[in-house]
């Protein structure tokens, strides 16, 4: 008999809940809490051992799906308790347990209630993993939305002085996202009868699809992919529907933060890529540009208002809104560098912005403020601090060697790539005679999104200079340096920022490449 690992994997942070509630003790419920978070992560980790690495397939068959489990939820609508890993969700489910565990102890000083606080943060573990295991669509947007709560209630009341303001605005504008994108999943249903994600981007369905909605890339289809994207753009966030963000995270507790930016957002770049595209690939075509536009525009935009701040912590928020752009600009280009870059810039930005926010909580805690003009010197008193800090920015601007240049360098090569006859976007616009248009369009798209690479290194290393370097303030005591605590937490992300930097093949792309490829119907090599 099979051990039933990924269901095992979505209950064990369910279950460390009850201890976590039962015990009074404050210590022993932040050891049981790392204990579980610790524990799911190894779990995560022993996937790899049934996992095929080279298993390829047909994604519209199942043929890269693995580990499956399927059971009968509500048989009057073919709803399904239905889960499984694959190429994609793997390193996501990966990222989320780690990231968790380091949320975790990370929050080893929060007082507050800490038996909710600890209860909340397993919870929402376990429906982000929901999220990136479900196989059944009404499954995924149930987890998707139920993610929402655990959030808005640790930054609602372990927030800052507005943090019930905060945490409003991210509830209504998630929310607002969540009503587009049950619309889409209803229709979705409507015309195709079944919610198994696997069986609705199989061909036969497809075509059946097609002829339902008057085309795969009529009316209807294009509606329903809007519709969806609508919701994932929400929670990615994309421009214009970026402005809960910053808000969100200057409230939350540094914690909090780390799990907004590391693994909540990626809940919106995951359904572009499991939902949107496989199921919508005429409409996707039709509408490439209007996505390429948002993808590319956010990045810029982002990285103009974090050159603005002076909060530290909202310049890493808008930095995030930047980079998560590109999420949007590689699914947009359907080219097996963007797409492979999307995903892997997902991942690496998990863990840089983890990073970022934790070196701005690390400074909070000792000046009790964000102002980036009220620093200066710190190098000097913190040497430590500042290396960690020097690979979290460096990384996060892109530098060679360090994993937040692998992923921004694929989806702007992919980017270029799609302009070439191989490319299902060049082929589109050959079927409809609008070859030279396309070109211009996607050249002009390609030179904007490598023109913010000069925007993001400009106000990195202007916060770096200002904030580490130069004069110390006389108006600020000396900080001391990292304690034990910050340095475990600090260390392992520091050292993933590397691996990822001079190993991204065998980490994720060995993993992920076949599933891409299948998913958006490319050539896996």
């Amino acid at each position: 008999m099979e051990i039933p690992l990924l269901s095992l994997l979505l209950l064990l942070p369910i279950l460390g809940v009850i201890p976590v509630l039962a015990v009074k003790r404050r210590r022993a419920c932040r050891w049981i809490a790392l204990g579980f978070t610790l524990a799911t992560f190894v779990l995560s980790l022993l996937l790899l051992i049934p996992f095929d690495w080279h298993k390829t397939g047909s994604y519209a068959y199942g043929g890269t799906m693995q580990l499956v489990q399927d059971v009968p939820w509500v048989p009057a609508f073919n709803v399904h308790y239905k889960v499984g890993v694959d190429g994609l969700s793997l390193p996501l489910i990966w990222l989320t347990t780690f990231i968790t565990a380091i949320a975790c102890a990370a929050s080893w000083n929060i007082d507050k209630m800490h038996r909710g606080y600890l209860a909340l943060l397993l919870f929402l573990e376990s429906t982000l993993l929901g999220v990136f295991l479900s196989l059944d669509l009404f499954q995924f947007y149930v987890f998707f939305e139920i993610s929402l709560l655990p959030m808005y209630f640790l930054i609602g009341i372990w927030g800052g002085p507005r943090r019930e303001y905060a945490a409003i605005k991210f509830f209504l504008y998630t929310l607002v996202g969540s009503v587009a994108l049950l619309i889409g999943v209803i229709g979705i249903y409507l015309y195709g009868h079944t919610f198994d994600l696997v069986e609705l981007a199989s061909p036969a369905l497809q075509a059946k699809l097609g002829a339902a909605m008057g085309g795969l890339a009529g009316t209807t289809a294009k509606l329903l992919f809007v519709l969806v994207m609508i919701g994932f753009l929400v929670k990615l966030p994309a421009v214009p529907f970026h402005t809960w963000l910053p808000d969100a995270h200057v409230e939350a507790p540094t914690p909090i933060s780390m799990m907004l930016a590391a693994v909540l957002l990626k809940l919106g770049g995951y359904g572009i890529l499991r939902v949107a595209y496989p199921l919508f690939p005429q409409a996707a075509k039709s509408l490439w540009l209007i996505f390429a536009v948002i993808g590319v525009v956010s990045l810029i935009y982002g990285a103009l208002c974090a050159l603005a701040q002076t909060d530290f912590k909202r310049l890493v928020a808008y930095s995030s809104v930047s980079h998560m752009g590109l999420i949007t600009l590689g699914a947009a280009m359907m080219t097996p560098a963007a797409t492979n870059g999307a995903l892997f810039m997902m991942i690496a930005h998990g863990i840089t912005s983890a990073m970022l926010f934790f070196i701005v909580g690390v400074v909070y805690d000792r000046a009790h403020h964000r102002n980036i003009n009220g620093f200066g010197g710190l190098a000097t008193s913190m040497p430590i601090f500042t290396g960690f800090s020097i690979v979290a920015f460096f990384a996060n601007l892109g530098l060679p060697g360090l994993c937040g240049f692998v992923g921004e360098v694929l989806v702007l090569l992919g980017t270029f790539q799609a302009a070439r006859p191989d490319g299902v976007l060049y082929q589109h616009a050959a079927a409809i005679g609008h070859v030279p248009g396309f070109l211009i369009a996607v050249r002009t798209v390609a030179a904007l999104a490598c023109f913010n690479l000069v925007i993001t290194a400009g106000y990195m290393l202007w916060t770096l200079q200002r904030i580490y370097f130069g004069l110390e303030r006389a108006e600020e005591p000396a900080m001391a340096d990292l304690n034990p605590l910050e340095l475990s937490i600090l260390s392992p992300l520091a050292i993933m920022t590397v691996l990822l930097g001079i190993l991204p093949a065998v980490i994720i792309f060995s993993i992920s490449n076949n599933t891409m490829a299948a998913m958006f119907r490319l050539p896996s090599r």
